[in-house]
C-alpha cells in the first residue's frame, strides 16, 4: 500500500507568557491509503494538535506533514474534517447545510443537489433533508456534519471526537454507520478519540501517545475482520486487544521531566527527614 499522510519529525511549540508548551514532540507517523486509524492517549497528549496540522489548520513548529507526498500548506477540498462540534449554520436546512461547501467549489447546481442528496442518504437523514437543525437529535446534526464532509468527496476524513457528546447507544449506531461508509468508499480516516473501545472497533491500527510533550507511545495492531459486528465487540480477542491499548494508555511509564517534577513536589510538601543523630539518641 502507499502512504497517504505523513508526519516527519513533526513537533507543535505553542508560544506563552514568558515562556512555550511543546504540544508534539517530533512524531513520526505513515497512515496507508484506505486505512482507518484511530489516535487515542491522555488529555493533552496532542491528538487534536496531530490531526489539525494534516488537516492544515495548525502548522508545525518542526518537521513536515505530507499528504499524498505534498507538503500540507492549509486545508484543502481533499481532506475533509469533523469535529465533536456539529458546526451546523441553525438558518439553514439539512439539505442546504450539506450542499454547503459544494458551493465553494466548480459543480453545477444540479450537481451539487445529486451529490448533496448522495451523502444525505448515506447517513440515513433522507426523511430529514429540508428540516433545520434544531429540530434534529444531537446524533441526527452530527450525521448532517459528517454527510457535509461526504458530499465533497473527499480522498481523506479527520475526525475528531466525532461522537463524543452523544449517548452510548446514538454512539454505536453511528460508529457502525461510519465503518459501512467506509467499508463501501474506503477513504482514509484518522480518528481522534479518548474513548478505547471505539478506538478498537473502529481501526485497523490504534496510535496511543503519551503526553508532556506529546509523543507517540505505542503502535497496536487491530488484527480483526471488517466488517465489524456486535460479535467482534464481545468477544475474546477484541477484549484482548482492548486491553493491550487500555494499558497502553492508563498505564505508561513516567518519563524523566515527570518523575523530576514528582521529586521536586515532594521535596516541597514532605517534611524534611532527621538528620542520622540530631536531637535524638541514635
Amino acid at each position: 500500500m502507499t502512504t497517504k499522510i505523513s508526519f516527519r519529525d513533526a513537533g507543535k511549540t505553542f508560544p506563552m507568557k514568558d515562556t512555550s508548551f511543546t504540544a508534539l514532540d517530533r512524531v513520526t507517523l505513515d497512515i496507508e491509503d484506505r486505512e482507518f486509524v484511530t489516535v487515542v492517549g491522555p488529555s493533552g497528549c496532542g491528538k487534536s494538535t496531530l490531526l489539525s496540522m494534516a488537516a492544515g489548520l495548525v502548522e508545525p513548529s518542526v518537521g513536515r506533514v505530507l499528504v499524498d507526498g505534498r507538503p500540507v500548506t492549509g486545508p484543502g477540498p481533499d481532506r475533509g474534517v469533523i469535529f465533536q462540534q456539529y458546526a451546523l449554520f441553525p438558518w439553514l436546512t439539512v439539505r442546504h447545510n450539506v450542499e454547503f461547501g459544494l458551493r465553494l467549489m466548480p459543480v453545477s447546481a444540479a450537481e451539487r443537489k445529486r451529490r448533496a442528496q448522495h451523502a444525505i442518504e448515506q447517513v440515513g437523514l433522507a426523511d430529514f433533508a429540508d428540516a433545520l437543525p434544531k429540530t434534529l437529535s444531537g446524533g441526527m446534526k452530527q450525521r448532517c456534519a459528517i454527510a457535509r464532509a461526504y458530499a465533497v468527496d473527499p480522498e481523506v476524513l479527520l475526525m475528531d471526537e466525532p461522537f463524543g457528546a452523544l449517548d452510548a447507544v446514538t454512539r454505536v449506531q453511528l460508529q457502525d454507520q461510519l465503518l459501512a461508509t467506509w467499508s463501501r468508499e474506503r477513504r482514509t480516516v484518522m480518528f481522534v478519540t479518548h474513548d478505547v473501545d471505539e478506538a478498537v472497533y473502529l481501526a485497523r491500527r490504534v496510535v496511543v501517545m503519551a503526553a508532556r510533550p506529546g509523543r507517540i507511545h505505542h503502535v497496536v495492531d487491530v488484527d480483526l475482520p471488517y466488517p465489524r459486528t456486535e460479535e467482534i465487540r464481545l468477544s475474546p480477542e477484541f477484549a484482548r486487544v482492548r486491553n493491550e491499548v487500555w494499558h497502553s494508555v492508563y498505564h505508561q511509564e513516567k518519563t524523566a521531566p515527570d518523575l523530576e517534577k514528582a521529586d521536586a513536589h515532594r521535596e516541597k510538601t514532605e517534611p524534611a527527614a532527621p538528620r542520622r543523630g540530631a536531637g535524638g539518641t541514635g
